[in-house]
């Protein structure tokens, strides 16, 4: 015989039975959500995705500091002074970064002759003709930023401020091809190897005026090897190596 206790017991535990049915997966499981790029009719433009509200800027990308992040000044003229401090420490950083992924087209010393451009690639212009020299650093960021002529942007692989410092390892660069003995220090002169003396294997190695047949009127004319793709230019000549006819 069951008494009214077991009796309000049983219905207990069945009316939680009942509660625990209830709570089916299916909304946790299959939420009514949109995927990414889904379309949706509930918006009038059939977009799921809301665009942000006009003027919203992501956290830590305002960059109000136009020189800086674009090399500009107010008026969208390139800059001519650097907007960070240069140091040693900026241009060591500046030279680690060229010799990564400026070097391969432009050569370790800025003068076009990269090992890609000695293997057929084309030859961007030397660094140290006057019109490069002449100009200004946010032309030089400008070019590292959105690219130039052949040359792909380079603001995925570095940030602002490295692209910066490889502005003024440019600098250095040409600056030391440039130089005149009287600019170093007096302990300095007497380490310059006197006129007449043989190069070292470095400086053999990568000449400023390039022994290669295939370019003529270096670095006035740069030029690209017929038979490579892109060829043109007045500094264009036959090829006279046989890889490259």
């Amino acid at each position: 015989m069951i008494n009214n206790g077991t009796v309000s017991r049983i219905s207990v535990v069945a009316a939680l039975g009942l509660l625990a049915a209830g709570c089916s997966r299916l909304d946790m499981q299959d939420q009514p959500k949109y995927r990414p790029q889904r379309p949706s009719d509930f918006f009038a433009d059939g977009r799921s995705e809301r665009q942000p509200v006009d003027g919203t800027v992501a956290r830590g990308a305002l960059n109000e500091d136009t020189a800086f992040y674009e090399g500009k000044d107010a008026a969208g003229k390139d800059i001519e002074a650097f907007p960070i401090a240069v140091d040693k420490a900026v241009i060591v950083r500046g030279q680690q970064r060229f010799d990564v992924y400026c070097a391969p087209c432009h050569g370790r010393i800025g003068n076009g002759l990269g090992m890609i451009v000695r293997r057929g690639f084309k030859q961007p212009p030397s660094y140290h003709i006057d019109r490069l020299r002449n100009a200004p650093v946010g032309h030089l960021y400008d070019v590292i930023s959105n690219g130039y002529g052949a040359m792909l942007n380079y603001a995925g692989q570095l940030q602002p401020r490295d692209r910066w410092a490889v502005v003024a390892y440019i600098r250095a660069l040409q600056y030391s091809e440039n130089a005149n003995i009287n600019d170093l220090p007096q302990e300095a002169r007497s380490r310059v190897p006197a006129i007449g003396t043989a190069p070292s294997a470095a400086q053999a190695n990568e000449p400023i005026t390039p022994s290669d047949p295939d370019f003529v009127d270096f670095p006035a004319k740069p030029a690209t090897p017929s038979g490579v793709p892109g060829a043109h230019g007045a500094g264009a000549v036959p090829g006279k190596q046989p890889e490259r006819q």
